[in-house]
């Protein structure tokens, strides 16, 4: 609710305000430049986009648009409908932000029921390019649900009035609060990852517990899974998110470690060791145990012995 006065107080000021600004070459050079920037009530059952825009950013909703700038869109009030080559037709809702990208067919509007607020600044520049290039953002992921966010709001508040006065300057002020918000809008997203991200943790620790408890046994996912209360799929998925390897074979690498420890004991057969850790005969044993450690059992055995011999001598 705060969110959302701060945004009814401070925009009326600027009421369906926008600025497309000139670009220097020293502007350019900077890395990150701003090409416009503005915000706009748009009341139910309005013509959107307004004809007002210039020409090259004008669009309609059946032909959508292609631009040579990157755009950051905050929509703080109502609903509507956002598409672009990379994302299918998607719900646009109150604390969405979209990002276009450049050379990105696109188009939004919102929903004649509704109407919608939205804030907005384009810019380009090396500095963008290079946060896009390293997956910082993705145009597969153009639409992103921010929530209302009072930093978000008032970061794109303070480049409207700098873009507004044009000082001396401006531009290099303007790109590095553009900057801001991108940093803003990225910690924001990886805020709202925490609580998944501790709840699959937290499986996963407990899933690598029970397949460590039970080393010497034959573990099915499908039972683990069962016992964790998640899905087969969303389980090995997750795990092998989380580790990079697959539940399975995660259980068979401890298998692998701890006929490790017990070839390293001479009183334990091969053949017990791997009748112990349940393998199905000794020569499947022996076989998984060269496929991972590139030794057989009695290579290994004997190189443990062999440096075993020649730490004591030393």
């Amino acid at each position: 609710m705060i969110n959302q006065l701060y945004f009814l107080i401070k925009l009326p000021s600027m009421d369906n305000f926008y600025k497309y600004l000139p670009v220097s070459k020293e502007d350019q050079m900077w890395g990150l430049h701003v090409l416009n920037a503005g915000c706009n009530i748009i009341g139910k059952n309005t013509s959107y986009p307004s004809r007002d825009h210039p020409a090259h950013h004008y669009f309609s909703w059946n032909k959508g648009r292609i631009l040579d700038e990157y755009q950051i869109i905050y929509i703080t009030q109502g609903t509507g409908t956002f598409q672009s080559a990379s994302v299918g037709e998607s719900k646009v809702r109150e604390g969405s932000v979209f990002v276009l990208f450049p050379h990105e067919w696109h188009r939004f509007k919102p929903d004649k029921s509704s109407g919608w607020n939205e804030c907005w600044v384009g810019f380009k520049g090396t500095i963008a390019d290079n946060i896009v290039i390293n997956q910082f953002f993705s145009s597969n992921n153009a639409l992103l649900d921010i929530g209302m966010n009072d930093e978000i709001m008032s970061l794109l508040l303070q480049i409207i009035e700098h873009a507004k006065n044009e000082k001396p300057g401006y531009q290099a002020l303007v790109s590095g609060i553009v900057l801001h918000l991108m940093g803003h809008i990225y910690s924001t997203l990886k805020g709202q990852n925490i609580t998944e991200l501790n709840h699959t943790e937290l499986i996963i620790n407990k899933a690598r517990l029970i397949l460590r408890a039970n080393i010497e046994k034959i573990i099915s996912v499908e039972d683990l899974a069962e016992e964790l209360n998640v899905s087969y799929s969303w389980f090995r998925r997750a795990f092998k998110d989380y580790t990079g390897i697959p539940p399975n074979q995660y259980h068979l690498q401890l298998k692998i470690e701890k006929a490790k420890l017990l070839l390293a004991e001479p009183s334990h057969s091969i053949k017990e060791i791997g009748l112990a850790l349940n393998f199905d005969t000794p020569s499947h044993f022996s076989k998984l145990f060269k496929n991972k450690t590139g030794l057989s059992p009695e290579q290994f055995r004997l190189n443990a012995n062999t440096n075993h011999v020649q730490q004591h001598n030393a």
